[in-house]
């Protein structure tokens, strides 16, 4: 009987494990793909993993400020469904995001969070990955009250790493002030 409630117990609990089979786990610490999400998760794909970072944001002067080390780590979520990232910053400044592909507006939603600046309401970019670029936009105005976007992009993107800019820019994107840079290579 005892042998009998082990067995029933293990089958209870692979099936369990089962469905959520695209978590992370020991063999896949970052998580797998689903293949019932949607496609579009994929545009993540080469950034799954961790990297070690170079950030750099503008100053008050609106100078460049000196790099900060930083690890940038990607997972999939929610079995394979979305993709969670994080950033672990030597200055203490840590933040992450959670990224969903919304099908019926077929845009990314991004939501962002953040350890300098607790907010009840999260901060949230749209946007797609075109010509091998993820670009994300956020309605946001400049200091002198010019309509415009915050836009985030991710470029050069490969195995071996990639690269991030955030920039103002205008309602037509002829005006751009890049206000926030990030380099980001693979070691593993």
């Amino acid at each position: 009987m005892k042998k009998l409630l082990v067995v029933l117990f293990l089958i209870g609990t692979q099936s369990l494990y089962a469905q959520y089979e695209f978590e992370p786990n020991k063999k896949n610490p970052f998580g797998k793909y689903n293949p019932e999400a949607p496609k579009q998760l994929k545009d993540y794909e080469a950034l799954i993993g961790e990297c070690k970072c170079k950030s750099v944001s503008r100053k008050p002067d609106q100078s460049w400020a000196e790099p900060v080390d930083m690890i940038w780590r990607w997972k999939y979520i929610m079995n394979g469904k979305a993709v969670q990232d994080e950033t672990l910053k030597a200055d203490g400044k840590h933040s992450g995001s959670i990224r969903q592909y919304n099908k019926d507006s077929l845009r990314w939603n991004v939501h962002y969070y953040s350890s300098s600046t607790i907010s009840p309401v999260l901060s949230v970019w749209n946007g797609n990955k075109n010509d091998g670029k993820i670009v994300l936009y956020r309605e946001q105005k400049a200091p002198n009250g010019m309509e415009g976007y915050y836009r985030l992009t991710f470029y050069d993107i490969s195995k071996k790493g990639y690269k991030w800019i955030g920039e103002w820019v205008d309602k037509t994107e002829k005006i751009v002030f890049p206000t926030w840079k990030i380099e980001c290579i693979r070691e593993d």
